[in-house]
């Protein structure tokens, strides 16, 4: 997560009379920030997220899950998803097994709007599988994403687990960045979905 950029510094605006006057150059302040560095309206910090279990059939994780499956399609494509596309992405997904006491499904709220979400599921009575991680868009590159591992994996230690594991494509490549940062090593193949490219386990300790 980025932090606004400083205020500038201030310039001399009353020059000696010794010396011409310089027009001031722009304050930074003045130029436009990228989007990464600003606070989307709503959702100033991951620090101010609350992350809490939802049923999978809530509205709002039923909202968040159409988002996620618009994105991950759109990637997939290069280009924007069809509403048939992304209707149908949701049909196929497997929502089995994110309710206790096999697995939770956890959403990321901010000001009472929905930011982000995670799956937890066992595998086996100790591995985990964490399925949706997911920030909206207008959330990210603000920690989210490492809160919601953290959340996951705090979940998964409450189900029994000693391991996760998560698979995940070839172009999600900040995804893949983020479990590598978090921990998480790329094994074997342990499941043949049909648009896994990469898959990562990592010990609880």
């Amino acid at each position: 997560m980025k932090k606004p950029s400083a205020a500038p510094a201030v310039t001399d605006r009353h020059p000696s009379p010794e010396r011409p006057r310089v027009p001031e150059r722009p304050q930074a302040a003045e130029r436009p920030q990228a989007p990464d560095e600003r606070a989307a309206p709503g959702h100033p910090s991951a620090a101010d997220w609350e992350i809490a279990p939802v049923a999978p059939d809530h509205p709002d994780a039923v909202a968040v899950l159409h988002r996620y499956y618009a994105d991950i399609v759109s990637r997939y494509h290069g280009r924007t998803a069809t509403e048939e596309e992304t209707g149908a992405a949701v049909a196929e997904d497997a929502r089995d097994g994110l309710v206790p006491p096999t697995g939770v499904l956890l959403l990321a709220r901010c000001g009472g709007v929905t930011v982000g979400s995670v799956g937890v599921r066992l595998l086996t009575p100790d591995t985990a599988e964490l399925t949706r991680v997911f920030v909206l868009a207008e959330a990210r590159r603000r920690g989210g994403g490492a809160r919601l591992l953290a959340a996951a994996e705090r979940a998964a230690r409450g189900l029994g687990a000693t391991a996760v594991r998560l698979d995940t494509r070839h172009d999600l490549v900040e995804a893949r960045g983020l479990y590598a940062r978090h921990g998480y090593a790329e094994i074997p193949a342990y499941n043949d979905g049909p648009y896994a490219d990469h898959w990562f386990e990592k010990a609880l300790v």
